[in-house]
C-alpha cells in the first residue's frame, strides 16, 4: 500500500547549488544511448500511485526535448531519455511544477540506508504511542466517567493526538498538498480529508463538552495506515532484492596497471574501456572486461546460479561479477561500470515494472478516475446519511469518513508491476535477463516454440571433420575469408587452416549465406551451396568455397547437440507447445540434430527471410543465437537469446540467458505463465476489495478504524501474493542439475 513516500531528500531544495540548475553536471551524468539521445534518472519520492505515474510522464512527454520518460513505481525514480541539444535543467522543474519533489541521481552515489522506512518507523511509534495512551483516557470515558472528568480526559487526548496527528500524518499531508497545490488529486487526498475530519469533529466536541470524541480512533488509524505503509515497502523492498542484493556484490573499483607497472585502486565510475586491471584471486571482476592471462576458472554463481567453477580462455569475456578463483589476472576492460552485465540486469528490472502491459494500462485508467467518483460516493454518503438519520451529522460525517479511507486503489496500482518485479528478479537467480514485463507478457501466450541449430539447439563448437581444397591459392583464401567472419563454422575453418589472413577487397558478410570479397578482380565465396551458386548433386550440405562460381572447395562439419537439449524439448512439449527446428543448414545435419534432441518437425536450408515467415505466422517463441537470427528474433512473438549470441542477436531478443542452458527456456516460460495468474488473481482481489468494500462503508457497516486497517490489508494481500511467485517458481519447472564448466574446453 505505497500509496505515498515521504519526502526523504527534502534538504535538495535547500541547496542553492542544486545540480539540478547545473547544464554542466547534467550533462557529465547523462548516459549517451548512441543514437544521439542521452538518459538521465530523477528521484521521485512523492511518486505514489498510478495517478502520479500519469502525472509525472504527462508532464515530460509535452515537452519537445523529451523522447520518452518512465516511472518506476517500486524504486520512485524516472528515467527520462531527452535530446542532449537541449538544456537539461529544464527537465527538474518540469517535473517539480506537476507537484513533485525531485533531484537527479548520481551513478555513482551510494545509498545510505532507508530514508523512506526510517521516517515510516519514526511516524510509526509516535502515532502508536499516542493511540496506547489515549486509549487508557477512552477507557474511563466509556466506563461512565462524570461530565468534569469525561471534559478533562478529552481536553489530555486532544493534548496528546494533535501532535500526533500532525507529526505522523505529514506523510500523507505532505503528498496530498503537492497534489492538490497543481491542481491534481492523488491517493492521500481522501485520507488526509478523512483524518482532519475526524480530529476536526473530535476537537469541537472537546470544544463544547460533547459526549463523544474520536482522538482514540484517529491516532489509531493513523497507526493502522503506517503499518500498512510500512509493510508493504518492507515487501517491495524484499521483491527487489533479488537483483538489489547480487548488484551490491559489484566491487566499488579495481586495480589499474599502468604502462610503467604501477599499481593503483581506482573507483568503478573511474573505469574505462580498453583498460589493464589486475585481478587477484578472490576478487570479483568489477566491469565487463576480457581475460588475457592464460586460462582461468571463475566463480559465476553471482551470474548463472551455478557454484561450480567456470573456466574462461584467453581472449574471452568475463562478465563483472564473476570472481576470481585464480590469480592474480590480467584483464583488460571491455565496458564501463554503466553498461556491465550487472547495470544492464539492474536496468532491465526497472523496464520490467515500468512496462506498460495490458492489465497495466487497464489498472492505470482506473486509478486515474478514482479520485473524482471516490469524493463523490463520499459526498453522496454524508448527504445521504443525514436525510436518513433525520440530522445526525456525527453518523453522516463517519461513514463519509470511512469511505474516503476504504476505497483507496493502491492494490489495484500495485498489482501488475509488483509480480514483474519478483518474476524479473526470480528469472534473475535462474541467470535470465528480462527486458521488460511486457515481453513476459507475451511469452507466457505463446502456443509454439522455434529452435536455430547452430550455437543455440547444438553446443556452438563445430569440428571439421573433412576438406577439400583444390589449389594452395584456395586454402589461402578461404583461411582469409574464414577470418573475416565470426560464424562458428567459419571460427572452425579458421582455426583448422592456420594461416596468416591475405589482404581482400570488399570483404562483406551476408547473414544466413556467407562472406564475400574479391581478390584480383575475381569474386570469391565461402558459404551455403546456393549462394556460391553450386548446383551439383554433391552440394548436400556443409560450407562451400567459389571463385567466380567455380567450385574451389568444401567442408565438412560435426556439432553435438546440447545435453540438455531432449530434457528441455520433453519439458516444453509437457507444456503444450510443439516444437520446431529451424536452420539454414543442409537437411541431413538439421534432420540428424533433430533426431538427438527429440524433435519431430524440422525445417532445413532457410534463408533469414524463411524464418522471418514461419516464426511471424503465429505466437511463437524464437530462440536463437545468430545474425542470421536476428529478423526472426525482433519479429517473433517473444524470443530469447544466449549470452553467448553475437550483440544483435542478444539486441534483438526479449530474453537473454546466461550459462548457454537450454532448461532456461521452459523455465521462462514456466515463470511467466505463472506471473501471468498471479496478475489475473492480484486484480480480481483489487476489484473485488473495492465492490464489497464500497457498499459496507456506504451502509455504515465500517468504522474509520477498520476501513483503515481493511485497506492496509488489501495492498498487503496482494504484495504477499506476488511473493508467492517465488516459493512456487523453482516447482514450476525442474531446474537442470548444474553442469561441470571447470574443464577447459576441447
Amino acid at each position: 500500500m505505497t500509496c505515498c513516500v515521504p519526502d526523504a531528500m527534502a534538504v535538495v531544495d535547500n541547496d542553492p547549488a542544486a545540480i539540478e540548475n547545473d547544464d554542466a553536471a547534467l550533462a557529465a551524468l547523462s548516459r549517451k544511448l548512441g543514437d544521439g539521445t542521452a538518459q538521465l534518472e530523477f528521484a521521485v519520492p512523492d511518486a505514489h500511485c498510478a495517478a502520479c505515474i500519469r502525472t509525472i510522464e504527462t508532464a515530460l512527454a509535452a515537452m519537445p526535448m523529451v523522447r520518452s520518460a518512465r516511472v518506476n513505481l517500486t524504486r520512485r525514480r524516472v528515467r527520462v531519455v531527452y535530446d542532449p541539444a537541449q538544456p537539461p535543467s529544464l527537465l527538474a522543474p518540469a517535473i517539480k511544477a506537476s507537484g513533485y519533489h525531485t533531484y537527479v541521481l548520481d551513478p555513482g552515489q551510494e545509498s545510505d540506508g532507508d530514508p523512506v522506512m526510517k521516517e515510516l518507523l519514526r511516524s510509526l511509534a509516535v502515532a502508536g504511542f499516542a493511540a496506547a495512551n489515549i486509549m487508557l483516557f477512552s477507557v474511563s470515558v466509556w466506563s461512565g466517567a462524570t461530565d468534569a472528568t469525561r471534559d478533562l480526559f478529552h481536553w489530555i487526548s486532544a493534548a496528546i493526538a494533535l501532535p500526533a496527528v500532525a507529526y505522523s500524518g505529514r506523510i500523507f499531508f505532505r503528498s496530498a498538498w503537492r497534489g492538490l497545490r497543481v491542481g491534481k488529486t492523488n491517493m492521500d487526498v481522501p485520507i488526509t480529508i478523512g483524518i482532519t475530519l475526524a480530529t476536526a469533529l473530535s476537537l469541537f466536541e472537546t470544544m463544547n463538552g460533547g459526549h463523544h470524541a474520536y482522538f482514540d480512533g484517529v491516532t489509531m488509524l493513523l497507526f493502522f495506515l503506517l503499518i500498512g505503509r510500512a509493510l508493504d515497502h518492507m515487501m517491495r523492498e524484499r521483491a527487489r532484492n533479488a537483483i538489489t542484493g547480487l548488484a551490491r556484490l559489484q566491487p566499488r573499483g579495481g586495480t589499474l596497471v599502468r604502462d610503467d607497472g604501477a599499481r593503483e585502486y581506482i573507483k568503478l565510475d573511474e573505469i574505462q574501456p580498453g583498460m589493464l586491471l589486475e585481478i587477484k584471486a578472490g576478487e570479483r571482476v568489477p566491469v565487463d572486461s576480457v581475460l588475457l592471462s592464460a586460462g582461468a576458472s571463475f566463480d559465476y554463481s553471482i551470474i548463472s546460479g551455478e557454484s561450480l567453477p567456470h573456466f574462461i580462455d584467453t581472449d574471452d569475456e568475463i562478465i563483472a561479477g564473476a570472481a576470481s578463483l585464480s590469480g592474480p589476472l590480467l584483464v583488460r576492460t571491455s565496458r564501463a561500470a554503466t553498461d556491465s552485465f550487472l547495470s544492464r540486469m539492474a536496468q532491465m528490472m526497472d523496464a520490467a515494472e515500468t512496462a506498460k502491459t495490458r492489465p497495466r494500462r487497464i489498472a492505470d485508467r482506473a486509478s486515474a478516475v478514482y479520485a473524482p467518483i471516490i469524493h463523490t460516493i463520499a459526498f453522496t454518503t454524508f448527504v445521504g446519511w443525514l436525510l436518513w438519520s433525520g440530522g445526525d451529522w456525527h453518523t453522516a460525517l463517519m461513514n463519509a469518513v470511512a469511505v474516503l479511507i476504504i476505497t483507496c486503489p493502491c492494490a489495484l496500482a500495485l498489482a501488475v508491476p509488483i509480480v514483474h518485479v519478483v518474476a524479473a528478479g526470480k528469472l534473475f537467480e535462474r541467470g535470465v535477463m528480462m527486458k521488460d514485463g511486457a515481453a513476459l507478457e507475451r511469452i507466457a501466450e505463446i502456443d509454439s516454440v522455434a529452435f536455430d541449430k547452430t550455437g543455440t539447439l547444438t553446443e556452438g563448437n563445430p569440428r571439421l571433420v573433412d576438406s577439400h581444397l583444390a589449389t594452395a591459392e584456395a586454402t589461402d583464401l578461404a583461411a582469409a575469408l574464414a577470418a573475416s567472419s565470426t560464424h562458428p563454422l567459419s571460427s572452425a575453418i579458421a582455426r583448422s587452416l592456420d594461416r596468416v589472413p591475405l589482404l581482400l577487397d570488399g570483404v562483406s558478410e551476408i547473414p544466413g549465406k556467407g562472406v564475400e570479397a574479391r581478390r584480383d578482380g575475381q569474386l570469391w565465396r565461402l558459404g551455403s551451396a546456393a549462394w556460391c551458386g553450386v548446383t551439383s548433386d554433391a552440394a548436400t550440405g556443409g560450407v562451400w568455397l567459389t571463385r567466380d562460381g567455380e567450385t574451389m572447395g568444401h567442408f565438412t562439419f560435426e556439432d553435438s547437440v546440447r545435453p540438455e537439449a531432449r530434457q528441455t524439448i520433453a519439458a516444453l512439449e509437457a507444456m503444450h507447445l510443439p516444437v520446431r527446428l529451424l536452420s539454414g543448414d543442409a537437411a541431413p545435419a538439421v534432420l540428424a540434430a533433430a533426431s538427438d534432441a527429440g524433435i519431430a518437425n524440422a525445417r532445413a536450408s532457410l534463408t533469414p527471410e524463411d524464418k522471418l515467415a514461419d516464426v511471424g505466422a503465429g505466437r511463437t517463441l524464437m530462440v536463437g543465437d545468430g545474425i542470421n537470427d536476428a529478423p526472426a528474433l525482433r519479429a517473433a512473438y517473444a524470443s530469447m537469446a544466449p549470452s553467448s549470441a553475437a550483440d544483435i542477436g542478444r539486441s534483438a531478443a526479449d530474453f537473454v540467458f546466461t550459462g548457454n542452458d537450454l532448461g532456461a527456456v521452459p523455465f521462462v516460460v514456466a515463470t511467466a505463465r505463472g506471473a501471468s495468474r498471479i496478475v489475473v488473481q492480484n486484480l480480481t482481489i483489487a476489484i473485488g476489495y473495492n465492490a464489497i468494500a464500497i457498499p459496507l462503508a456506504v451502509g455504515g457497516y465500517v468504522t474509520p478504524l477498520i476501513a483503515a486497517i481493511a485497506m492496509s490489508a488489501s495492498s498487503i494481500i496482494v504484495v504477499a501474493n506476488a511473493l508467492r511467485l517465488r516459493l512456487f517458481a523453482r516447482r514450476l519447472i525442474a531446474e537442470p542439475q548444474p553442469r561441470i564448466l571447470s574443464e577447459k574446453p576441447a
